[in-house]
């Protein structure tokens, strides 16, 4: 991973071939103490691993693509739980018959190159688990 910070609120980043694309960003989060900010990415993936969340079982059912896909949406936020950074991503990625598949980001490996801006919030958002809900909601 590469980046560069444009401005005061704005990271643009490279994600590298090979690289994951959440264990990157908790890297860039962590290292630039980033207590809230919103993602937002395209590019290019080899595997992506996506989830549906099941809210009668309150568990994620997930699935794993492999093959050549491009990206065509990564949008997601950057918050804290339990002083942790936590990231809460959804993913959008079409393969070569341009059939779509989308759902929350699991996990995400490069194939080419993967272009994310991330734009960062004044003050904080935390995390807290919402045992009726079954997610780690915005605590307010």
């Amino acid at each position: 991973m590469e980046y560069k910070k444009i401005d005061e609120n704005h990271i643009v980043v490279r994600i590298q071939k090979g690289e994951e694309v959440l264990e990157q960003l908790s890297l860039l989060a962590m290292k630039e103490n980033i207590l809230a900010g919103e993602i937002t990415g395209i590019g290019a993936s080899n595997k992506v691993e996506i989830g549906l969340f099941n809210t009668d079982t309150k568990e994620y059912k997930t699935t794993v693509k492999e093959g050549m896909f491009e990206i065509t949406s990564l949008l997601g936020n950057i918050s804290r739980k339990d002083g942790e950074v936590y990231l809460h991503c959804h993913i959008n990625f079409s393969d070569a018959s341009l059939t779509t598949y989308g759902g929350h980001l699991v996990k995400c490996f490069i194939s080419a190159t993967c272009e994310i801006i991330v734009t960062v919030l004044h003050g904080s958002i935390d995390r807290k688990f919402d045992e009726n809900i079954g997610l780690n909601l915005f605590l307010f």
